[in-house]
């Protein structure tokens, strides 16, 4: 009886690994929006398809340490960006994350506005993350 219910629980743990991973392995893209004007104006900027871009993105999001806080900026967001699947089938929890660029313009700023969560990110995390969604240098702007 123990190693029917050993073996049960082996099946049931594969299946669930199996399960999970399924949506990690879908190729995705990321779309980006960038603030036109001084209003909630925006326009598509740019899609990302690279899988290597789109995999660092993901681990610096993943590794943020959220503040859950319903924040009021001063201006609306400079860009807005999401993850898309190239599989249509694919039926997936949609994230909105919007990105402030800091006074000083060596930071960025995120906030996942449906979820009331906020952080700001280091110099050298926002470095890489503005890069990868704008093209642009974070150092270069003025």
């Amino acid at each position: 009886m123990k190693k029917l219910l050993i073996v049960f629980c082996g099946i049931i743990s594969i299946f669930i690994v199996g399960c999970s991973n399924t949506l990690e392995n879908e190729e995705q893209n990321i779309e980006v929006q960038k603030r036109i004007g001084d209003e909630y104006n925006y326009e598509d900027f740019k899609e990302i398809t690279n899988s290597e871009k789109v995999k660092k993105v993901k681990e610096i999001l993943n590794d943020i340490h959220w503040e859950n806080a319903k924040v009021d900026m001063a201006r609306p967001a400079d860009y807005k960006f999401g993850f898309q699947y190239e599989n249509p089938n694919i039926e997936a929890k949609a994230v909105l994350y919007e990105l402030w660029i800091s006074p000083n313009k060596d930071k960025v700023e995120l906030i996942i506005d449906a979820e009331s969560k906020y952080a700001q990110l280091d110099k050298n995390k926002s470095t890489i993350l503005f890069e990868i969604i704008t093209g642009e240098k974070l150092s270069d702007l003025k």
